[in-house]
């Protein structure tokens, strides 16, 4: 009669189980919306610079510039420099489909790109109406500088993959693998001077980017998480405003990002 009792009282909680089930699948949703802030340090492949200047007869060539970033953040106390001064970056991103991993995303790096002063350059080219083939010493002391340095400004759309590496059982830590990759354009800030002629410093948008980045995230209580990415870019600035005319640059650019950023839940529930 117990065991009678017992299986009736079994077979009647069942339901109210299955119910408690479903209801927490209600609650899950399907998206995840995140959003980070972070700094970043990079380093420069050697490039050319061309520069066309019609009126002045000129249509020459930098050519195997080194150049190097300027982190800002390395520079005294970060807490007492605003956000936007030192080399900083951003990502916005929805993860539309949590279950395969997919997401898309808004990714910005404001990168500084500055020509190392004092190099010996190889000048060819036409400078003045004549043919020219030889060497500068660049450097602001003789009239030159070349700044990218209120940013080189990298903006990307981005495919991103997330797989699940590992998590603890309450699911408070939880560490992720991504894989991005995307396109976008530059909107750079352009200062120069070349033989001693300013340019029309400013914002501009100057050609185009594109970008891969593999990153590790760990996420801590569900919402916050620290991101650490390596990423490789491609860069050609084009129109870039130079005194009485333009110039044109390509670079490779090798990228650490440390970020710290929140997550949250987002979209349509699962039912």
């Amino acid at each position: 009669m117990r065991a009678t009792r017992l299986v009736f009282c079994v077979l009647m909680i069942i339901p109210f189980i299955t119910v408690a089930q479903e209801q927490k699948k209600k609650k899950e949703r399907k998206g995840e919306f995140y959003f980070s802030w972070g700094y970043n340090k990079e380093w420069y492949t050697n490039s050319n610079v061309r520069v066309s200047q019609p009126g002045l007869h000129n249509n020459y060539t930098l050519n195997n510039v080194q150049s190097h970033d300027h982190p800002g953040w390395d520079e005294g106390s970060l807490l007492k420099i605003p956000l936007s001064i030192p080399q900083y970056n951003y990502r916005v991103g929805y993860f539309f489909d949590k279950e395969k991993g997919l997401a898309f995303e808004i990714n910005f790096d404001h990168t500084k790109h500055i020509l190392t002063d004092g190099q010996q350059m190889k000048l060819t080219g036409t400078l003045n109406g004549r043919s020219v083939d030889t060497s500068i010493n660049f450097s602001k002391a003789n009239g030159f500088y070349y700044y990218l340095n209120n940013g080189a400004n990298f903006l990307l759309f981005n495919i991103v993959k997330r797989w699940h590496w590992l998590q603890s059982s309450n699911k408070n830590f939880v560490l992720d693998a991504l894989a991005k990759g995307g396109v976008g354009p530059l909107i750079p800030h352009v200062e120069n001077s070349l033989f001693g002629q300013l340019n029309d410093k400013g914002f501009q948008l100057g050609g185009w980017n594109m970008g891969v980045e593999g990153a590790v995230r760990a996420t801590f209580y569900k919402h916050l998480y620290l991101e650490f990415t390596n990423k490789i870019d491609y860069a050609r600035y084009s129109g870039l405003k130079v005194y009485q005319g333009t110039a044109t640059e390509a670079f490779g650019t090798y990228e650490m990002v440390l970020n710290l950023g929140y997550t949250i839940q987002a979209g349509k529930r699962i039912h």
